[in-house]
């Protein structure tokens, strides 16, 4: 029976696992929007102030952008337990309260919410595609029926990563111990810091 419960819980590890590695890949996919939105910027401004030609489009695409990264990137943080929470609170509870907590609040809330996110957007998207949607924010604007796709897309994208939490909740309530996230990079001045830190206290010692 033990043995039994183990292996259980061996396959919720593995599963989350696998939606973990898909949410940190679209994550980390998505973050190179940085790059192109900072470059899209920067040729805008010195067209506009230096060579006297600024371009209706540059608006759309930027919006666009940081739109796409934003909303991508909410399965990620969910994934690595970056999103707000009352930690005050939260952080004296037990694992198995915590999960306990977790799981109501995701079925309760989180599953509703974001399912109708998907939904809304789904219908917002294909709406968009049939007329074939342009940005009335400026003359002969960039179409935006790609970009209406990415919000059914990360709303999908969530719930699933949503689910694996769940999952992630039932496993804590078996076992009685959170199961561990995989390890992402670090911010280079925090290792950089640590580095310095472990430095002096060998000085020291």
């Amino acid at each position: 029976m033990r043995q039994r419960a183990k292996h259980a819980n061996d396959s919720l590890t593995r599963l989350i696992g696998y939606v973990d590695a898909l949410s940190v890949w679209v994550g980390h996919a998505a973050a190179w929007l940085i790059a192109f939105l900072t470059a899209l910027i920067a040729f805008e401004v010195f067209s506009r102030y230096v060579l006297g030609r600024p371009h209706d489009w540059a608006f759309d695409a930027s919006y666009m952008l940081y739109g796409t990264l934003f909303m991508l990137a909410g399965a990620y943080a969910l994934a690595k337990g970056a999103h707000v929470r009352g930690d005050l609170v939260y952080g004296s509870l037990t694992p198995r309260q915590q999960a306990a907590l977790d799981l109501f609040l995701y079925v309760l809330f989180f599953l509703p919410g974001v399912a109708a996110l998907a939904f809304a957007g789904y219908t917002f998207a294909s709406e968009s595609w049939a007329i074939h949607e342009g940005s009335p924010l400026t003359p002969d604007g960039l179409v935006v029926y790609p970009f209406k796709t990415v919000i059914p897309v990360a709303g999908a994208l969530l719930l699933l990563q949503g689910i694996a939490e769940i999952l992630r909740c039932l496993a804590c309530l078996t076992s009685g111990a959170w199961p561990a996230r995989a390890p992402d990079v670090q911010e280079v001045d925090l290792e950089e810091l640590q580095q310095r830190t472990r430095g002096e206290r060998e000085t020291a010692g």
